[in-house]
């Protein structure tokens, strides 16, 4: 190839150009080493199995649960406390059966934890006729659980009374839980001795009157130690976070995490890119570079 007829810059660019393809098979050896080396891609899984637990909630809801010894009221800081419970056990299908004078289901047990809450944000008093029907509103939730596959089947029951309605004998009711292999927690709900409790006076008007606290807990312990529960007090905000959390830390979901990582081969690019840089230089060699260039 003649330069004669070439510009001077146009020459010193193309003798760059030229100068430039002496470095070639470096680059192709520089490649080649780099493969050699086998670099490696590596990606990591993780395989998280879950086995929860079903949990039915059964809440009293008579008329004495409107007492303010729990702040704002009894049922106010059940409900409360329920919710936080359902926010920590993510793995578990809850639902939650509501009790007086009779017993229903207020919410299938779900997965669905957000329609749970929205259903025990609608649970009231003064639906269902009033009374403490402690034997239905175990009779109730063992029904919920009756079809459950799950391995471990808890129900956690609490009230402020004593049994005095409903058709189901809480000893009964016992008897169900125990052959369906449910654990019942039990929790008496109010304080020692008496509790202000709304009512209206001669004028209309609501006033707050000091009334009796009646647990009967001899019941609510039989109830808890035949089924393998446990049986606690609550008479305060404070005491009843802390049954929550004691049975959040009893009843845990099991998870079993298994992790594996899987390597990818990168090293095929950089052998393809050397011998293809490899090529390139001995064509370009053939067609530009001269002895006496």
């Amino acid at each position: 190839i003649q330069h004669a007829g070439l510009s001077e810059p146009i020459k010193d660019v193309f003798g760059m150009f030229l100068s430039g393809l002496r470095f070639l098979p470096y680059l192709a050896f520089l490649l080649l080493v780099i493969s050699l080396a086998r670099p490696q891609k590596a990606f990591s899984e993780e395989k998280i199995k879950t086995e929860g637990i079903d949990i039915v909630l059964s809440l009293d809801v008579s008329s004495s649960m409107l007492a303010r010894d729990l702040k704002p009221d009894r049922l106010a800081a059940a409900k409360k406390v329920a919710k936080d419970f359902i926010d920590n056990r993510s793995n578990d299908r809850m639902g939650m059966v509501v009790f007086a004078g009779e017993s229903f289901t207020q919410c299938p047990i779900t997965t669905d934890h957000k329609i749970l809450k929205k259903q025990i944000d609608e649970v009231k008093n003064g639906v269902i006729e009033d009374g403490t029907a402690i034997g239905m509103g175990l009779g109730t939730a063992v029904n919920r659980l009756k079809e459950s596959e799950a391995k471990s089947k808890v129900i956690i029951l609490m009230t402020d009374g004593v049994n005095n309605s409903g058709y189901i004998d809480p000893v009964t009711a016992i008897d169900l839980a125990i052959n369906e292999d449910i654990r019942v927690y039990t929790i008496g709900l109010g304080t020692i001795g008496e509790a202000p409790y709304p009512a209206r006076d001669m004028f209309g008007r609501t006033v707050l009157r000091n009334m009796e606290v009646e647990i009967d807990e001899a019941l609510l312990e039989e109830i808890a130690d035949k089924t393998g529960g446990v049986y606690y007090r609550a008479t305060d905000n404070s005491s009843l976070n802390k049954i929550y959390k004691e049975i959040d830390l009893l009843e845990k979901s099991k998870i079993e995490l298994s992790s594996f990582e899987r390597k990818t081969e990168l090293f095929r690019p950089w052998a393809l890119g050397s011998l293809g840089i490899l090529i390139c230089s001995f064509v370009l060699n053939q067609l530009f570079i001269r002895e006496n260039f």
